[in-house]
């Protein structure tokens, strides 16, 4: 604080008038000009009054001077206030009113002041010296004033001025040459509001003296300017301003712009306080006025002690965070690496010039594609379309051109743009480690200099970023000393190299930069200059970096330098950098200074005399200097700059600078620098990054004195001969040769799994373990993690660079050796032992490639041996499961996974299918757009990926890719909007006609490959580099047949070709007709590639989708001249900026796949390549997984139809038992059914929309549509057709019922009058009861002989009277033994029922002799047809007993008749075919009585119900209780219609009791559909039940029940399940379902009671109305009807009322009565056949597809009957199971379709020879199926034919010996694999 006052008046005076002047100046639009002279008249006034005041003694000290400049100060600004005032009252446009306000205001305020001169005096000493920071702002107050200027234009915008309260208080800067006071109050910050000091306020400040406004305002301009603040002022109050915080909060983020958030414009933000300040600003609410604290960041005050900020010192700052501000960055908010390379909307444009806000990513968009132009990025302006600015009018006509060139000078200035370099190092700031390592190593590769020494822009701390060069390596060629050219590659960071250094001191005209650049690549500039495009003056961020570049030689004469020299450019003036100066001169081989001319009074003299005087080398460049290069001495050169030709200057400075090499032994080498002291080293500064180089380093040592070729035999076992031999044994497993046997593929899964066991048992070496201990304790430590795998790589790379070097330079040679011999056919033994060489070569450069990939692989391989013998290694601390955690996890941070051995040329399914479930439990099941590239070796296809998404695949140094790498690109949030997918998984592969293969099968292996990865992306790139037609021709042939596979196997993937290093890519001309050239060749090797698959295809369009015009990008040339020094070419990068264009607009047309899905898809591949027969062998299994779906969907659809038509067809069974209804239409059936119909038409159409596998199953929907449709037209036409059935019988049932119903009404009639006879001996039971029994006796005895009881049937007597009736001549013997003994349908072989057509050719009858002689007649073929006949007649003989309706007319013998004729019909229409035989007699008569031994049970059953409910006998005696309760109630004068209502409750018992069996049964069977575990899915779930339940029995027979007739099988285990589930839940489910129906059967026949009551008090009706309109309501729950009354006289009920409360109370009894006979085995009992639930749910279950396979049984899958395509099964059975043996042996055969149809062995078919590889030739059965060639079948099926080996052999009298030998593999399997399997599989 000053002494004295706290607040002085004079203080207060100045600090408002200075507050004013600077408001009103703002918004007044008062120009400078007017404050200027105010201002001086007002200084010259103050200083004549204090001299009249003080004297002139006084006024020459100090103090009055400067109480004279404060004076000034103020009266100026106060002159300019009233300018500004007298312009808005009075117009004033002259400046003779601010003179004259000025003296005015001059005297005014020393009068003011004069009551406060003895505080002044008091005060003048502090004064003094605290403003002496005022007398150095002058002297530098010009370039100073001209960044005010600036600064004033640009943060304007961001800052405002807060007004408390509404008060006129406002908040200021303090007065000039003071500190701001401190806070009153100590701790945080009160104020609520964001004070921001207003940039005009500081300017005015300053002095205002400076002239930040020169154009003269007149009084329209005024206003203008007036509105023009007015807006900007409420623009900058309605902005939500940051607000300020304490110590140890993190300020807030200045607002986004809506604008760049609709650009999807990502962004990093800074807070307008940066962490760097010294200080940050609070705001202190006090007593109606806000102070302005200045508090450090470790503390809430300060001392007045403490060092001050100077003014200057904040103009630099704010000078530096400008840039940042602008760039929208914050160095604590850091860009992350993945970030960056996530796939953004903004990088699919792309951008030349840009918005400001949008610089950092085109800036780093470009980079990442190595676009050099990344630099040159020009900034929109949002005004501006042209910056010249136009004449002015006024002027138009003057022709006065010195005025002109007047007002010209008086143009607004436009703001600086950013300079390139300030955004690359604004970047580089605020980049995390990663990305600042992945932007040097681009900007490397673009051929930029890179950052060396780089100081912090706040703390100016220096920075080594060490780890940013350690990717970067360089590769150069120099002559030896024999004058060989030698090549050499090494990494920067170990290049010992000579260096040269180049600085300057102080301003100097030429341009060091671009003075370097001539030295290094003329045509490029490697280093930034103020002549290159975008440069501007406001460099900010580059004073004091270190820059580096590399010029590398070429081996050539042109050669600037011999060998690798490093040139490093210290910016800025070197006096300023003194560290930086100093580390360089003592590093470098030479030193290079430019400066204006040398002289001794300079401030740099003494530092170049230090270093003229030392032997290092020196050359002066003088700006001021014309003369040629000079050598002042040894080593110290001179040359002048100043008007010379700059060529001349360069190879003048080349000459000198290799003369100084020759004099220097100095070697720089880049890892040295990190010696130094006094700066940070990136490395050791980032405590992750030195624990991952530790981490790395500690496995390194591992390495050391180990021989590269043998490291990864010892360190890395499991993928060694193991591997290579485990995946060889599966490449034959799957391709077997000739007659292969199930034995000798049991005898290579022995070895495959031998292989396992001793790779499982090998130690894991402690180079592996440290590996894997290192990642799994980084769990929570990411970037740790990172560094340590990125550190190992770069370790790895460096222990391997050289050794690999050597041996591809060996392999080279060797390789021009041979390409040498081989065009020399002289010496063809030389040419054998120089291959041989080169093969030992050649797996030596195999051996001795090591990298990360490499460590991955055998972390794969220890999974998989681990897996496959389902046991963890001893020496593993964790589960071998989490290992593939790793590999996900490192997926995800951007590390791409080997997908294909590239070695072993193998696809390790375990470890891959692992690491995506994995990654789908880490990502959740995302959804994923699969890019594959395809092409030559070395045709840049990894460079176009890695330029394209800024990927890094993992390649060795020195190595091409091996085999195939999969790496993921993440989508940002905003594309996931676009496009629906969330990753970009980018496959890239090896190349085609690989150098390393060369001599071994190379077209095998790239068909191989092209087929895998085409199969597996969605869009794959070919990629054709050069103009080379044989090469084009060979890489399209090869993709050609990959795409015609896909098709044949239904994938549609895309593609794009991509011609790389097209000479002329500008030519449109040239560019069509290589396009026609590439359709014709596309056509030509369609057409080849098409006899090769057996294929139609004319043209590459029949094959795929392909527009020739918008699928085929030119690429120009990779580089931009001759390497190494040539940079990449732009124009290469704007191609691969349009490809990625072209990729997007494929992918969003696409659907990509699921994580999941791909999984199955690369497993589906793989499997299918093993296999030499891709398309025959290729199992597309998301395909057959979503028809699985669909087919179960299909199950409930139909079953939901099924449902609803048995509701409707219950309710019209009863219409027409009451005579409800005469007809039923199929329109009538359609109406009941179009609600359910509609239903299933939503269903259907939501599943083929919205299901996840929508695009696979959109193949099926119009079939599936169809057959619904159809499905729903079946079941209307088979329920019409039973109900018309109904019908018919209905009127010849009518005579039965009418009889029954006549001796019903009869007894109740006569029961009624022997009542009545009676009446007076009511009191006398016991003579009642022997009465009515005397009566009932005699009743009984009538009605038996009028009508004779209907007597027990015996269907098989009468079968056999029949069939004896036709065949009079078959023994009895055969009777017993066909009814006995013979089931044609188990039956082993039909041989003995048949005999040959007579032939006229005696050979074939003689064959046939010798053939029934050994007992082989009939061919399998012969035997399939005759047992599919046999079953279909049993089918269609079932569906004719059922129309029988046999429950409802009883059995005839004509019954048995019909079907034996049918039977008859069906064989004699057989043998009448093209069969070559007839049937004997036996096989006619044992088919009847097999199919009527079936059908027996079922016919006594209906016949038992129909005789319960017709015999008169029996139904009479079953009601004798009810006819002697009413007549009890008659004999006691029981009203008639209490006596009505009672007959009436006894006639509905039974109709109510079949109802609601009816419904239970219904009901019953839904309730399984969902809940039994067997019947809930669709048929192959019910099957694996049935196998999974015949396993547990263990019986043989049934398994053959199953295997020969597999109809009657499901339908007996339906029945069974039913039967159990009844048991099982009858008290739990079954019963209550029963009582529920019950009671609502109950309430519907009160409510119609009492409906009809009313009906016939409305309409004054009688009984029969009433009983009418009862039995309607009923007539669709019921069957009861009216006629159910005849006989029964109700003329005398009157009381409807009584009648409705009589049913009311005995309606419960009834039902009481009804639910007591309620019991398990109750729907055997009671229901008809085909309402019983086992019934109704094998109606559904098997109307599918029945056909078996023909070798081996196996049931066809397919759920639709009579569907189209072929028939398949996923898993086939072992063909013995099935009798099938080898020819003339009796030796069963133990192999399975599946793999017999690989090999070259033959079956027959009616004398013909088939190849099972052809079996379809065989036409017939074998023609309809499809049996894909693999390894997939089911364990179960091999278990069986053990277990039941003996069954077998008896049942088809021959033996598994021999060639049928079951592998001893087969017998190890137990019962609980089986089953297994079963849920493994199924």
């Amino acid at each position: 604080m000053v002494p004295g006052e706290a607040q002085s008046p004079l203080k207060i005076t100045i600090t408002l008038t200075i507050a004013i002047v600077a408001v009103v100046v703002g918004m007044a639009g008062t120009t400078i000009a007017e404050a200027a002279v105010g201002a001086a008249v007002g200084a010259a006034t103050g200083v004549v009054i204090l001299q009249s005041l003080w004297g002139p003694e006084a006024c020459s000290t100090g103090a009055v001077a400067v109480t004279a400049m404060i004076v000034t100060a103020v009266a100026g600004g106060l002159a300019g206030t009233a300018a500004g005032i007298l312009q808005l009252l009075a117009g004033a446009e002259s400046l003779t009113g601010s003179a004259v306000i000025g003296v005015l205001a001059g005297a005014a305020i020393v009068v003011i002041a004069k009551a406060q001169l003895q505080w002044v005096i008091n005060t003048i000493q502090w004064a003094i010296v605290k403003l002496q920071w005022a007398t150095a702002l002058v002297k530098r107050a010009t370039p100073d004033v001209q960044y005010g200027i600036q600064v004033t234009k640009d943060v304007l915008p961001t800052t405002t001025v807060t007004v408390d309260s509404g008060a006129s208080t406002v908040a200021a800067a303090a007065p000039e040459g003071e500190t701001l006071v401190e806070s009153a109050t100590s701790g945080p910050a009160v104020s609520a509001r964001a004070i921001k000091i207003n940039s005009e306020l500081m300017a005015g400040t300053l002095g205002l003296v400076a002239g930040a406004k020169t154009e003269k305002c007149g009084s329209q301009g005024c206003r203008q300017l007036q509105t023009e603040a007015s807006g900007m002022r409420d623009k900058s109050t309605e902005m939500p301003w940051t607000e300020m915080t304490t110590e140890g909060e993190q300020s807030s983020i200045i607002p986004d712009s809506s604008e760049d958030t609709e650009k999807g414009i990502t962004k990093i933000r800074i807070p307008e306080q940066t962490p760097e300040d010294c200080e940050s600003i609070h705001s202190v609410k006090g007593e109606n006025k806000d102070i302005i604290t200045k508090v450090k960041p470790d503390q809430h005050h300060i001392n007045r002690s403490d060092k001050m900020v100077t003014k200057q010192e904040m103009m630099e700052r704010e000078k530096i965070k400008h840039p940042f501000r602008r760039l929208h960055l914050h160095r604590n908010n850091k860009l992350r690496a993945a970030d960056v390379l996530q796939l953004m909307a903004h990088s699919l444009q792309s951008h030349e010039s840009c918005a400001e806000e949008e610089l950092i990513l085109s800036f780093l968009q470009k980079l990442m594609m190595m676009n050099y132009r990344a630099r040159y990025l020009n900034v929109k302006k949002n005004n501006e379309q042209d910056h010249t600015q136009r004449y002015n009018e006024s002027f138009e006509d003057s022709g006065d051109i010195f005025k002109a060139i007047s007002f010209s000078e008086k143009g607004t200035s436009q703001s600086e743009r950013i300079h390139p370099m300030d955004v690359q190092m604004a970047v580089f700031h605020c980049a995390d480690g990663f990305l600042k390592q992945l932007m040097v190593t681009k900007l490397s590769q673009c051929q930029f200099a890179l950052p060396l020494l780089v100081p912090d822009p706040f703390t100016r701390q220096i920075e080594f970023p060490l780890w940013t060069f350690r990717q970067i390596n360089k590769s150069w060629k120099k002559k030896n000393t024999n004058n060989e050219t030698i090549s050499q590659n090494q990494s920067v960071y170990k290049a010992e190299t000579p260096m040269v250094c180049f600085f300057r001191f102080g301003f100097v005209s030429s341009s060091k930069s671009h003075l370097m650049n001539s030295l290094i690549n003329e045509r490029h500039n490697t280093f930034f200059h103020r002549n290159c495009p975008g440069s501007s003056r406001t460099r900010v961020l580059m004073d004091g970096v270190v820059e580096i570049a590399w010029y590398c030689p070429s081996g050539k004469n042109t050669d600037k330098f011999t060998d690798c020299v490093a040139f490093c450019n210290l910016h800025g003036d070197a006096g300023k950098h003194e560290k930086q100066l100093q580390i360089l001169t003592e590093m470098a081989s030479v030193n290079v200074v430019l400066l204006p001319r040398l002289e001794r009074n300079d401030i740099s003299a003494a530092i170049i005399q230090n270093l003229f005087r030392k032997r290092k080398p020196l050359i002066c460049l003088l700006t001021e200097d014309d003369s040629t290069v000079i050598e002042m001495r040894k080593g110290k050169y001179k040359i002048g700059l100043k008007d010379r030709n700059q060529s001349d200057v360069s190879e003048e400075l080349r000459r000198a600078i290799n003369d100084c090499f020759s004099e220097s032994s100095s070697i720089f080498r880049l890892e040295d620098v990190s010696k130094h002291s006094d700066i940070r080293v990136d490395e050791e500064d980032d405590g992750d990054c030195r624990r991952g180089r530790e981490a790395a380093q500690q496995m390194m040592s591992l390495l050391e004195n180990k021989d590269l070729t043998e490291i990864k035999e010892s360190l890395l076992p499991h993928q060694g001969k193991l591997w290579h031999q485990w995946s060889q044994k599966n490449k034959e497993l799957h391709r077997p040769q000739g007659d292969e046997t199930e034995m000798d593929i049991s005898r290579k899964q022995s070895e495959m799994k031998k292989i396992r066991t001793q790779q499982h048992e090998s130690d894991i070496s402690e180079f592996m373990k440290l590996f894997i201990k290192g990642m799994n304790s980084y769990d929570e430590h990411e970037d740790e993690k990172l560094f340590f795998l990125k550190w190992l790589r770069i370790l790895l790379d460096e222990y391997t660079s050289a050794d690999l070097s050597a041996i591809h330079h060996r392999y080279n040679e060797k390789w021009s050796t041979v390409l040498k011999l081989k065009e020399n056919y002289e010496k063809p033994d030389q040419l054998k032992v120089e291959q041989t060489e080169l093969e030992k070569i050649s797996e030596e450069l195999q051996a001795a490639t090591f990298g990360l990939e490499h460590i991955m692989r055998e972390i794969g391989q220890i999974y998989e041996s681990c897996s496959s013998v389902k046991k963890n290694k001893k020496n593993l601390q964790f589960n071998f499961s989490s290992l593939s955690n790793l590999a996900a996890e490192m997926m995800i941070s951007g590390f791409p996974l080997e997908l294909m051995d590239g070695d072993a040329a193998h696809v390790p399914l375990l470890w891959i299918s692992a690491v995506l479930d994995q990654l789908i439990q880490k990502l959740g099941d995302r959804r994923v757009f699969v890019l594959s590239v395809l092409g030559l070796q070395s045709s840049g296809k990894s460079t176009m990926l890695n330029a394209m998404f800024g990927l890094q695949f993992a390649v060795s140094a020195g190595r091409c890719t091996r085999g195939a790498f999969m790496q993921l690109v993440r989508v940002s949030d905003e594309m996931k909007t676009q496009m629906n997918f969330d990753y970009i998984l980018v496959v890239d592969t090896e190349g085609l006609r690989a150098l390393e293969l060369a001599g071994r099968s190379t077209r095998h292996h790239d068909n191989e490959l092209a087929t895998f990865v085409v199969g597996l992306g969605n869009l794959t790139l070919i990629n054709i580099f050069g103009e080379n037609p044989a090469e084009m021709q060979d890489t399209l042939q090869i993709v050609v047949q990959a795409f015609l596979r896909m098709k044949k196997v239904r994938l549609y993937p895309s593609c794009v070709f991509v011609h790389q290093n097209v000479s002329d890519i500008t030519a449109g001309e040239k560019n069509m007709e290589g396009k026609r050239r590439l359709q014709e060749t596309l056509d030509e090797m369609t057409k080849l590639a098409a006899k090769d698959e057996v294929c139609d295809a004319e043209r590459f369009s029949d094959v795929i989708k392909f527009d020739v015009q918008n699928d085929v990008k030119y690429f120009a040339q990779f580089w931009e001249g001759s390497p190494p020094m040539a940079p990449p070419n732009p124009n290469y990068c704007e191609n691969i900026q349009e490809l990625k264009e072209s990729i997007i607009s494929h992918a969003t047309k696409s659907n990509g796949m699921m994580m999941k899905d791909l999984k199955v898809r690369i497993k589906d591949l793989w499997e299918a390549l093993l296999k030499e027969r891709f398309v025959f062998s290729f199992r597309n299994s998301l395909e057959i997984a979503a028809y699985r779906k669909l087919e179960t969907n299909y199950s409930k659809w139909t079953w939901s139809l099924r449902s609803a038509m048995l509701e409707t067809e219950n309710k019209l069974h009863n219409k027409i038992y009451n005579d409800a209804i005469h007809e039923v239409t199929q329109t009538d059936l359609q109406k009941e059914l179009k609600k359910t119909s509609e239903e299933v038409k939503k269903s259907m159409s939501e599943f083929f929309e919205k299901d996840k596998d929508k695009d696979i199953l959109i193949q099926w929907k119009t079939s599936f549509e169809i057959k619904i449709k159809e499905l729903q037209e079946n079941i209307v036409r088979g329920t019409k057709r039973k109900l018309n059935e109904i019908l018919q019988q209905r009127d010849l049932k009518k005579k039965i019922d009418a009889q029954r119903k006549h001796h019903e009404n009869t007894l109740y009639e006569k029961s009624k009058e022997l009542a009545l006879k009676l009446k007076d001996k009511t009191n006398d039971e016991e003579t009642l009861k022997k009465e009515f029994d005397l009566f009932w006796e005699q009743s009984v005895r009538k009605i038996i002989r009028d009508t004779p009881p209907i007597k027990d049937i015996d269907i098989m007597r009468d079968v056999r009277e029949i069939l004896s009736d036709i065949y009079e001549s078959i023994p009895v013997d055969h009777w017993r033994e066909s009814s006995e003994c013979r089931d044609v349908f188990s039956v082993p072989t039909y041989s003995d029922y048949v005999q040959f057509k007579k032939s006229s050719r005696f050979l074939t009858n003689a064959i046939r002799s010798a053939q029934e002689k050994f007992g082989y007649v009939l061919s399998k073929e012969d035997e399939i047809q005759i047992r599919a006949l046999g079953t279909d007649t049993a089918q269609q003989t079932e569906s004719m007993i059922q129309s029988f309706n046999i429950s409802k007319m009883g059995y005839n013998i004509s019954c048995i008749q019909q079907l034996t004729g049918y039977i008859k019909a069906r064989l004699i229409e057989h043998q009448e075919g093209p069969v070559k035989y007839v049937f004997k007699t036996e096989f006619f008569m044992d088919l009847v009585l097999s199919i009527c031994k079936r059908a027996n049970k079922i016919i006594i059953d209906q016949h038992r119900l129909f005789r319960d409910a017709n015999d008169p006998v029996i139904y009479v005696e079953r009601k004798r209780g009810e006819y002697y309760s009413i007549f009890q109630k008659y004999c006691h004068g029981a009203a008639s219609a209490a006596i009505f209502g009672e007959i009436i409750c006894q006639k509905l018992k039974d109709p109510i009791e079949q109802s609601v069996y009816k419904k239970t049964a219904r009901d019953l069977t839904g309730e399984m559909r969902s809940n039994c575990e067997s019947l809930n899915g669709n048929r192959s779930n019910l099957e694996k039940h049935i196998l999974k339940t015949l396993a547990e029995e263990n019986n043989f027979k049934k398994y053959i029940n199953y295997i020969k007739t597999p109809r009657d099988h499901f339908k007996s285990f339906i029945r069974d399940e039913v039967s159990q589930y009844i048991t099982d839940q009858f008290r739990v489910s079954v019963l209550p379902k029963m009582k529920e129906n019950i009671e609502q059967l109950q309430h519907k026949i009160m409510k119609a009671a009492r409906e009809s009551t009313e009906h016939v008090q409305v309409n004054s009706g009688d009984a029969g109305l009433w009983l009418k309109t009862f039995t309607q309501q009923l007539s669709d729950e019921l069957i009861f009807s009216v006629k159910d009354f005849s006989g029964v006289k109700h003329d005398d009920v009157d009381d409807f009322n009584l009648l409705e409360d009589v049913i009311k109370k005995e309606l419960p009894a009834i039902t009481y009565d009804i639910s007591k006979e309620f019991k398990i085995d109750v729907f055997d009992e009671k229901l008809d056949l085909k309402f019983r639930p086992d019934e109704l749910l094998i109606d559904h279950f098997c109307q599918c597809c029945w056909v078996q396979c023909p070798f081996c049984t196996a049931i066809c899958t397919n759920t639709i009957e009579n569907h189209d395509g072929d028939h398949s099964v996923p898993f086939h059975r072992v063909d013995g199971i099935n009798g099938w043996h080898y020819v003339k042996s009796k030796k069963l055969c133990a192999n399975i379709c599946t793999n017999l149809v690989t090999t070259d062995q033959t079956f027959h078919v009616s004398d013909n020879v088939f190849p099972y590889k052809e079996y379809r030739t065989a036409g017939g059965v074998y023609a309809k199926w499809s049996i894909t060639p693999d390894l997939s079948e089911l364990p179960y099926w091999k278990w069986f034919v053990c277990r039941f080996k003996k069954e077998l052999e008896k049942h088809y009298e021959k033996t598994f010996e021999g060639q049928g030998e079951i592998p001893d593999e087969w017998k190890k399997l137990t019962k609980q694999d089986a089953v297994e399997s079963l849920d493994k599989y199924l």
